[in-house]
């Protein structure tokens, strides 16, 4: 009798590897342009209106990618606009944190014909397009940064409710909940000592996607004139601005679109680092 061989699987220490490095890598990616955005706090070599440079120049002759159309030099854009994104991000995702949890768990608690209202409600807003939705709130306010971070925010809080509904339903389902309440645990306790404890690692996978997505919408919408007015240099506005003069100047255009690539992989990188870290359903599927 012949024995067929068979390649070995992965060894458990293989796929911590593999899984800390996919952390590492998205650390790093993200981590340098969140330095960037931080050091803009306190320092840019040019004003953010400075137009003295000449339009369009060549790296070099101080400016050390160049100028725009206008003379404004793109280094500092592109600090300028990392800050914007970050700004975009972690407010997009604060918004849709606060709400979309608080709406989760009242749906999650919801039953009859008020779980079937909020459900029917939560898929209205998750078809409901982000765009369209900023164009609302820009008509009522004004086109701002923060209108553009209050329409996301607002758009990815379904999706978040969503999830925390699902989860908190599988969570209020479990024999240990029952105990809980038999012991006596009231249901604010029971939700912050039970209850969240055991959805925040998926919760916090879905908020590092959901940053991600935050920062590609504000560039759409900053692309579109929705996003934060001049002399504000976010992304999405460099991108439609040097969209003109690719073919002469391309490092306007290659420069913010490669950052924001890199910042967007990254945060993905580190959203999927956390997943297998963090969510022990996973590293069951995955050993």
């Amino acid at each position: 009798m012949t024995q067929t061989a068979q390649t070995p699987s992965p060894t458990p220490t293989k796929r911590s590897a593999r899984r800390s490095y996919t952390l590492v890598v998205g650390c790093v990616l993200a981590g340098l342009i969140a330095l960037l955005a931080l050091v803009s706090c306190f320092w840019l070599p040019y004003a953010s209106d400075d137009t003295s440079g000449g339009r369009l120049t060549g790296p070099g002759q101080g400016h050390l990618l160049g100028t725009d159309k206008l003379g404004r030099d793109l280094f500092t854009q592109l600090m300028t606009g990392s800050r914007i994104a970050f700004e975009a991000g972690l407010g997009s995702v604060l918004i849709a944190a606060a709400v979309g949890i608080s709406l989760g768990i009242l749906a999650a608690f919801a039953q009859g014909w008020l779980d079937d209202t909020l459900s029917a409600f939560l898929d209205i807003l998750i078809a409901f397009p982000t765009l369209l939705l900023a164009m609302l709130i820009v008509a009522a306010r004004s086109a701002t940064l923060g209108s553009a971070v209050l329409a996301i925010g607002l758009a990815q809080s379904a999706v978040v409710a969503r999830l925390v509904r699902i989860l908190v339903k599988r969570v209020l389902a479990q024999d240990y909940i029952t105990a809980a309440r038999t012991s006596g645990t009231s249901w604010p306790r029971t939700v912050a000592g039970h209850v969240l404890p055991n959805i925040w690692p998926t919760l916090v996978v879905n908020l590092a996607l959901q940053f991600g997505l935050a920062v590609l919408a504000e560039a759409g919408l900053s692309y579109l004139g929705l996003g934060a007015p001049p002399p504000n240099a976010s992304w999405g506005r460099m991108l439609q601005e040097a969209q003109a003069t690719f073919t002469t100047a391309p490092a306007g255009a290659l420069a913010p679109g490669i950052l924001l690539v890199l910042l967007v992989v990254g945060v993905n990188l580190i959203a999927d680092g956390l997943r297998d870290t963090l969510d022990p359903a996973t590293r069951r599927r995955r050993a």
